[in-house]
Parts: structure tokens; C-alpha cells; sequence
């Protein structure tokens, strides 16, 4: 067993938490899996994998190796395709991070039409509100919606999203529909935080030169978007959310919008991936077809 095929039963073991899951899909003896990890530790003078008798966890040694692995058998594939003439031809996994309304509403949607066109490619889809860690946790790419805090990540900005002020005909008609900020005061915001205990920022609007935020009561605070639309569903406030993630609501009349002068600033929307001096093909193929998707999904950047 070679270096590179050793890099793989590791990676393959860290996967599945299993020397013997690891052994049964790569089709080796568990105990030719557990001496090439040995060997691999032995090499690198340093422990990769916690071993219990329940599942094995990378170290924090091994999570380094982890990504750095991924990258240099991306790095040999690209080698041994480089002087195709098919470029078509992409195959390997592929690790993708969005939020999950794009993922549900969108990206999956059309994802059969892409996978056909190259179908050697595994996809591993991962469809959260929660900001992952992509070189930690192995991602190729991701798509990002709001402002980025990451400045050791690579962006490619798409565009923006444009936010509308929304609620229910049930809660309109209970609480009268505003007419002006002012009107506010009467109505309740359902609150959207990032992590539950920080504290909302209000109803966002732009007054003219800059964005504000209008303090608002509200009894529901939530952390992810489904849990967001939902609310507004169910008459429990006012919400400020993407128009493309509203949209179908908006045209069955299950949603309405309010104050449509007064909306939040728009959201950008960046492709992020790590610091690489060469991106495979397959990334960049599949962050080529993901950008041509929101293109008329998303508006240019331009001042309010």
C-alpha cells in the first residue's frame, strides 16, 4: 500500500468513525485498514484517531491531516486529468455548504440536470443556518448569504439578495396593516438571531442615508429560517426575509408584504472556499454552474 492509498484509508476511517465500516468499503481486511493507520501515526510521529470501543474521532492532529489530505489527492487527481481532452470528465466527492431554503427551493431542484452532465461525481450536500467551519470541516465550497467575518477564506461575490417585509392576511387583519414606521408600534416582529440569547436588532430600514433598526416587541424568537417563515405563517409578527425565499407565499397569498419602502438592507451573497493554489476542476465546475443559477435570482450590488 502506497502513501497516497494509505492518505485514503485514513480519510475513509475518519469518515465513517469505523476502522471496520472503513475496511468493509474499501474491500480490506479490518486489520490491514488498522496497520495502515499504525504505519501512517508511526510516519508522522503523531496520533490521528481516538479509539474507543464505540467509534474512533480524529485528533486534533488528525483533523490537520484531515483537510490537508483531501487537498493533496485533489491535487494528484488534477495531475492525472490534466492533459484530457474531455473536460468534461470530472469525477471525485464534492463537499458543499448552503442555507437550506437555496438547497431545498433551488439547488436541488436542478441538481439532477447537473449530475447528469457529470456523472462520476459524488456530491455530499450540507444544508444549515449554522456558519460551518469550511477548512476545518472539509468543505470545497460554500455558499454564503449575509455579511462575511472569515477574511482567510477566498470569496466570489454573486450578487444580493433583495429582502421584503412580510406577514400573514390572519395577523394583518387582526393588527391592521402599517402604513408607516410609526405604525410599528401597534405590531409584533418575530426575531431572527443567529444564536439564541443575542439580542435582535429590531425591524432594519433605510432612512434616506443610512440603515436603521425600529425597536419592536415580539414574543417568538427563532435561529433558523424555516423556523422564521414559519412563524409569519402562523400569524405571530411581521418578518424580513430574501423575496426569492418568500415568493411562492407571496403569489398563493399565505404571505403579504408591508412597508415595502422600509426594508432591510440587501444581502450579499459570496461563494467562499480555502486559500489553494490550485481549485479542481470539479469545484470550480460545480461554483461556475451555482453562480450561473442565482444569476437571476440575485440583483447586482449597488447603493440604496
Amino acid at each position: 500500500m502506497d502513501r497516497l492509498d494509505t492518505l485514503r484509508v485514513f480519510l475513509r476511517v475518519a469518515e465513517l468513525g469505523s476502522f471496520t465500516r472503513a475496511a468493509d468499503g474499501l474491500g480490506l481486511p479490518k486489520a490491514s485498514v488498522s496497520q495502515a493507520i499504525q504505519r501512517l501515526e508511526a510516519e508522522l510521529g503523531t496520533q490521528l484517531l481516538h479509539r474507543t470501543t464505540r467509534r474512533v474521532h480524529l485528533t486534533a492532529d488528525g483533523s490537520q491531516l484531515q483537510q490537508r489530505a483531501h487537498d493533496l489527492l485533489d491535487d494528484m487527481e488534477e495531475l492525472q486529468g490534466l492533459f484530457r481532452r474531455q473536460t468534461s470528465e470530472l469525477s471525485g466527492r464534492l463537499r458543499v455548504d448552503m442555507p437550506g431554503g437555496l438547497a431545498r427551493n433551488l439547488v436541488i431542484p436542478q441538481l439532477p440536470a447537473f449530475l447528469a452532465q457529470h456523472p462520476a461525481l459524488e456530491v455530499e450536500l450540507s444544508a444549515t443556518d449554522r456558519r460551518v467551519d469550511v477548512v476545518r470541516e472539509g468543505f470545497d465550497c460554500v455558499l454564503r448569504v449575509g455579511n462575511l467575518d472569515d477574511s482567510s477564506l477566498v470569496a466570489r461575490p454573486l450578487g444580493h439578495m433583495h429582502i421584503v417585509n412580510v406577514a400573514s392576511p390572519a395577523y394583518l387583519a387582526a393588527r391592521g396593516v402599517p402604513r408607516e414606521l410609526a405604525d410599528l408600534d401597534q405590531h409584533a416582529l418575530v426575531h431572527y438571531v443567529g444564536t439564541l440569547g443575542q439580542r435582535s436588532p429590531g425591524f432594519e430600514y433605510f432612512d434616506g442615508q443610512q440603515y436603521r433598526s425600529w425597536p419592536m416587541r415580539g414574543a417568538l424568537t427563532v435561529n433558523n429560517a424555516d423556523g422564521y417563515s414559519a412563524a409569519a405563517l402562523a400569524g405571530l409578527g411581521i418578518i424580513q426575509v430574501p423575496e426569492m425565499g418568500a415568493r411562492q407565499a407571496l403569489r398563493e397569498g399565505r404571505l403579504v408584504q408591508v412597508l415595502p419602502d422600509c426594508v432591510a438592507e440587501p444581502m450579499p451573497v459570496n461563494l467562499v472556499y480555502a486559500q489553494r493554489r490550485h481549485l479542481p476542476r470539479r469545484v470550480q465546475a460545480f461554483m461556475h454552474w451555482l453562480a450561473g443559477l442565482l444569476a437571476d435570482e440575485l440583483q447586482a450590488a449597488r447603493p440604496p
